[in-house]
């Protein structure tokens, strides 16, 4: 039995920006990734370099603000992805399921609604 069946004569919408942004979207999830944890790395070595200047602390801290960064990129990459999936969806094909037969009510009845 099929449960849904494409609507006939439905055209679908062409691809938009969601096609370029999904195909770029694996990109940007590593770049934005490497790029702050490679700023906490180099903030790492070259507090290692001069023995004078040691700041673990503000190292640290940095780390940390840099990891709270790419936490915050993966949520927005996945929020992207969501949106993405979700225009896909709405652009694709129309389903039909079940007919709901609607009920003819007279003209003069008091459920008749005048627009």
């Amino acid at each position: 039995m099929k449960y849904l069946k494409k609507l006939d004569g439905f055209q679908r919408s062409p691809a938009g920006l969601e096609w370029q942004i999904w195909k770029k979207l694996h990109i940007i999830l590593v770049v934005g990734t490497a790029l702050p944890l490679l700023a906490s790395a180099g903030a790492y070595v070259l507090d290692g370099l001069d023995s004078a200047t040691q700041n673990a602390r503000a190292v640290e801290q940095f780390f940390y603000v840099m990891l709270g960064v790419v936490m915050l990129h993966w949520t927005l990459v996945l929020t992207l992805a969501i949106g993405c999936v979700i225009v896909m969806l709405m652009k694709g094909p129309a389903y039909v399921a079940d007919a709901y037969e609607m009920e003819e009510l007279p003209l003069g009845s008091e459920k008749h609604i005048q627009r």
